[in-house]
């Protein structure tokens, strides 16, 4: 994402001009928006034309319409943003008031205004525009006849590629009919992994399988590679790492993102520090349950308190429709970010966000143990969603 112009007054009311660069970048939009911000950029529009003989066409024309957002929608998969509002100045195109749904660009600048940008909105364009935070990583999570090709970026986990070969089972006195499958199951994800990859980009490759799925499959790979004298795999072979899973379905990147081989390779980025503080704050909930709270009503008495060493939350909760519910959320992060705490604010598209999103979306680790709220536990984390 590129920052193009910034203007935010002593008031926090303001705008910033953004061009999001990559898929990922409209994640990060959507987050930005909220019902009743403004939004200004070029857009498609359906336009009647009436000739000088009364018959009546339509064309579509390009013009730059500013909207007051209504509703948004983001499809994940294919990583494109819908914005729907009312137009708020008159062009000759379209009237006052006249609802347009613009569907935000690649490469292609928009100017977002609020009246209020808060601590929180502010963090997602800076995290947005660091190209540091790009360290991104691959998995392949596979096992016999189904693989997954997942890409984890610092905001999101996309499915890129979904493999399915059936493998039948090995016969008596001959295996010839599974091994060809086998061999139809590999070449089909190596064509997954060279399709779906940019090794420019990816640091890591992650090939995760139970039992020996994925030893075959990296011998099956490089063989390959040499036979075919692939350069972008053989010069890349550094970069995959082989890991244990349960199963080849796409859940397991939580537990592949937890093993402590992947986390110290994987040390600088987003993903792989979310999995670690929420694996923290289970094992404190185990050991020392006085320290971990979770549930928007106790981790707000424990930042009080000033107790809370780290905070844990959800996205989803700064999307939150209500301005009041939604301020609460942004209050408690400035509190414990006051008081020399660490805010983890995960992403609702990797993994452990949607553990989080379980516990209300918000919990916390906190410095030292309170023991008087620990009781009502459930009553609390019910007001939260």
């Amino acid at each position: 994402m590129k920052l193009l112009h910034k203007d935010i007054e002593k008031d926090n009311a303001g705008q910033v001009t953004l061009m999001p660069e990559e898929a990922e970048d409209m994640w990060h939009t959507y987050n930005l928006l909220q019902v009743g911000d403004s939004l200004r950029s070029s857009t498609i529009r359906k336009v009647q034309t009436e000739s000088s003989t009364g018959s009546v066409g339509s064309s579509r024309v390009r013009t730059t319409l500013t909207v007051c957002v209504e509703t948004i929608d983001f499809d994940t998969q294919a990583c494109q943003l819908r914005v729907k509002g009312t137009n708020l100045e008159e062009n000759q195109y379209v009237k006052m008031g006249a609802y347009h749904t613009i569907e935000l660009e690649l490469n292609r600048k928009f100017t977002l205004a609020k009246k209020v940008w808060d601590s929180v909105v502010l963090d997602r364009i800076e995290q947005a525009c660091d190209a540091a935070q790009k360290a991104d990583v691959a998995a392949v999570v596979m096992q016999e006849g189904l693989a997954n090709v997942v890409l984890v970026t610092p905001a999101m986990t996309l499915l890129r590629a979904k493999v399915e070969v059936t493998i039948p089972r090995k016969r008596r006195g001959s295996c010839t009919q599974h091994e060809k499958a086998l061999e139809r199951f590999y070449e089909a994800v190596m064509q997954a992994i060279l399709r779906h990859i940019n090794f420019d980009v990816v640091k890591c490759v992650l090939v995760a399988s139970p039992g020996f799925v994925k030893d075959q499959f990296i011998s099956y790979l490089y063989k390959e590679a040499v036979r075919q004298d692939n350069k972008v795999l053989l010069e890349n072979r550094p970069k995959f790492m082989l890991v244990h899973s349960s199963s080849g379905h796409k859940y397991s990147l939580k537990e592949i993102l937890s093993d402590p081989s992947v986390t110290s390779r994987l040390s600088d980025t987003k993903a792989a520090a979310e999995v670690r503080a929420l694996e923290e704050f289970y094992k404190m909930l185990q050991h020392e349950p006085d320290r971990a709270f979770y549930g928007l009503a106790h981790v707000e008495k424990a930042a009080e308190a000033l107790a809370v060493d780290a905070l844990l939350i959800s996205d989803v909760l700064f999307r939150h429709q209500e301005v009041a519910t939604r301020s609460r959320y942004v209050r408690l992060v400035d509190s414990v970010r006051d008081n020399g705490g660490m805010v983890r604010i995960f992403s609702s598209l990797h993994v452990s966000g949607e553990q989080l999103t379980q516990l209300s979306g918000v919990a916390a680790i906190l410095r030292f143990p309170i023991a008087d709220l620990s009781e009502p536990e459930d009553d609390s984390s019910s007001d939260d969603d």
